[in-house]
């Protein structure tokens, strides 16, 4: 069986998120989303409010699954035994740190691949940052997110 990780924050999943994990979700034959708490970000939602939203948005995807984790990626995919890491890539300077990043995981883990996978034109602007800035000042994010996510920030803000 070929099982691929897509680790990120994923805070929150967004459009072009899904977009890379329909695409590959054709690819291998099991992805498990690894989302793991970004110590150099401050996260909106909670690991636990992620990776509900997360399932909430790819139940169409029967072959991908959620789980959180903490410590080193390398680790956790030497644990599931899988065959690659899926990174999806919007603009050339997503490039130049994802391929520092896959190096990196190559020295530590030779037998594993980084995938990098082009989001759609209409989603290369889209980010979980710039999707949070432009919930919190009041924009409209619903072209941007999946519904359960554009329902969770609203109601997130409010408070």
């Amino acid at each position: 069986m070929k099982l691929a990780v897509y680790p990120g924050s994923f805070d929150p999943i967004t459009r072009g998120h899904i977009d890379i994990l329909e695409k590959t979700s054709k690819i291998f034959d099991k992805i498990i989303i690894a989302v793991v708490h970004n110590i150099n970000k401050k996260a909106l939602f909670t690991l636990e409010e992620r990776v509900e939203l997360i399932k909430e948005s790819i139940s169409h995807l029967d072959n991908v699954e959620v789980e959180s984790f903490s410590g080193l990626l390398v680790d956790y995919i030497r644990e599931k035994k899988a065959c690659a890491i899926i990174r999806g890539l919007r603009t050339v300077s997503d490039f130049e740190y994802e391929a520092t990043m896959a190096y990196m995981n190559k020295n530590l883990l030779p037998d594993v691949d980084t995938i990098f996978v082009m989001s759609r034109p209409e989603y290369i602007f889209i980010s979980s940052s710039g999707v949070k800035e432009a919930a919190i000042l009041g924009g409209d994010v619903s072209a941007m997110v999946p519904l359960p996510v554009e329902k969770k920030l609203k109601e997130k803000l409010k408070q």
